[in-house]
């Protein structure tokens, strides 16, 4: 497979689309291709399999709903006969609504298949044989099961974030679904990272595919990024502070679990902050209102586990906080994906902890560059993590940041102290490293305690021998060390290896 060279593309018009979708993309305000659409749509528009590899939030959706719309109104037939499949409910619905928006004016229909609802209406919607369906692969294997859905008429099939559905086990599915389909037809799958399982699916389904490589390994360079030490205890107080930035407007917080979401989501709503969680055991009604007071800017935080984020596809989206490191460097691309969509500016704040160093390294080495490290003022208790592969990585690459609030609370207690000089109360204090400044821990492996007093060298000792396992919120994950043939249980900040990941701007 390899990706081919084409005539730039500056407008839509360059296509020669047919005159309703032209309008309807007009209506919709495009005003002119985004590069994977300029690429991809040409080849596509051609009748090839497109292989798409991209960011979300980099304009992929318009890339294959375009093309299918133009071979739908050029060639009248009867329905279904394109299928869009996709891992999570809000994806598959955001998808829809694209392809609504885009055919506006023309007698197509649309509609969703997916779980945790009741399945009459979209049988019903289904007796009506629509053109376009946008599905989530069990619900949609359920209703074929039962004879409700008849696929063999499916002339083009879109896999769109093939790589999350590998995460989230669908690839048999996949395959059982292509076993319903006919084999003459248009291929087009999308993903962001490309997983060895998901090229072996590639090179199966896709004959002579045009490739389009989109910055895929990549962040968008709109994003800012940094890593944020904190001991795991503190991580909501800084959340706390951070919110509290001028810049701020609205945001994604990920926890790793579903209940710590939750309790985050409430601890900033009695805060004063208009936040909602989005988790797994959420219905599908409450998922769809979190989801509209989230995009109607009902909700300024939406604190959510990385699976019920997952096509989640919100414009003007300030700020990605990273509560827990997230388990993959493939996680971490996605979770920042959300903010810098469609070329408009966002941060990506992670929190660490000393044990997060094994992740932090796999994301840098499939970056192949360093992200900053930020000392928040008030939180310089913090260690470093160890094991990142970089030179000192005990503190010569790390920088203290200023806070507003931090500054205010410094300034007071410099002022109460009378040998305080001016601005002494802000200064960070120097980092000690790891071996010498930590307390020992609890034998039950609890959040470190921390003590101005000196230790005797018996407590240094412990604390150099310890085995760094603090106890975070929710259920502990077991993972493999990078190296290592032994598995350890840890809290939030468990370890992950990955194969792919985000590069800071």
């Amino acid at each position: 497979m390899s990706q081919e060279d084409s005539t730039p593309v500056t407008s839509f018009r360059q296509f020669e689309l047919i005159a309703p979708l032209n309008k309807a993309i007009e209506m919709a305000q495009y005003s002119a291709p985004r590069p994977i659409q300029a690429t991809a749509i040409g080849p596509a528009l051609e009748g090839r399999d497109v292989l798409g590899l991209a960011q979300t939030g980099t304009g992929k959706t318009a890339a294959f709903a375009i093309p299918c719309i133009e071979h739908l109104l050029r060639r009248n037939k009867p329905g279904p006969r394109v299928l869009v499949v996709g891992p999570t409910r809000e994806l598959v619905t955001q998808i829809e609504e694209e392809f609504r928006k885009l055919s506006r004016g023309t007698q197509l229909r649309t509609m969703t298949i997916y779980g945790g609802v009741s399945e009459k209406p979209q049988i019903k919607k289904l007796e009506r044989r629509p053109d376009i369906i946008c599905a989530c692969p069990g619900r949609l294997l359920d209703l074929l099961g039962q004879g409700y859905v008849d696929l063999s008429r499916i002339d083009t099939l879109i896999l769109d974030e093939a790589d999350h559905m590998f995460d989230m086990g669908f690839l048999p599915d996949i395959k059982r679904i292509l076993g319903h389909l006919q084999e003459q037809r248009q291929n087009l799958l999308f993903a962001a990272t490309m997983p060895r399982e998901i090229r072996r699916l590639a090179e199966q389904m896709l004959v002579d595919p045009f490739v389009v490589e989109i910055d895929h390994s990549v962040p968008a360079s709109t994003i800012e990024h940094a890593l944020y030490p904190v001991v795991e205890k503190r991580k909501t107080e800084m959340l706390r502070q951070l919110l509290q930035e001028d810049d701020f407007k609205s945001a994604i917080v990920f926890t790793r679990t579903k209940r710590r979401a939750r309790q985050l989501a409430e601890k900033l709503d009695r805060d004063g902050h208009r936040a909602v969680a989005l988790q797994g055991n959420m219905s599908q009604n409450q998922r769809d209102r979190a989801m509209k007071g989230f995009r109607q800017n009902n909700f300024d935080i939406l604190v959510a586990t990385d699976i019920a984020a997952r096509g989640i596809d919100v414009a003007q989206i300030s700020h990605v906080i990273n509560l827990d490191i997230p388990n993959t460097p493939e996680a971490y691309t996605h979770r920042i994906g959300r903010t810098g969509r469609s070329e408009r500016e966002g941060k990506a704040f992670t929190f660490i902890t000393e044990d997060d160093g094994e992740m932090i390294r796999a994301i840098e080495k499939s970056i192949g560059a360093s992200i900053e490290i930020i000392t928040l003022p008030g939180f310089e208790e913090a260690l470093l993590p160890s094991r990142t592969g970089r030179k000192n990585s005990s503190g010569s690459r790390n920088r203290s940041r200023p806070s507003s609030r931090s500054s205010s609370r410094s300034s007071s207690r410099s002022s109460s102290r009378g040998s305080s000089g001016p601005g002494q109360g802000r200064k960070p204090k120097r980092r000690r490293s790891s071996a010498s400044s930590d307390s020992p821990r609890q034998n039950s492996g609890g959040d470190s305690s921390h003590s101005s007093g000196n230790r005797s060298p018996q407590q240094r000792r412990n604390s150099a021998d310890r085995s760094a396992s603090p106890a975070g919120e929710g259920k502990s994950r077991r993972s493999s060390r990078p190296g290592s043939g032994s598995q350890q249980r840890s809290g939030t900040s468990s370890r992950r290896k990955g194969n792919s990941g985000s590069q800071n701007r």
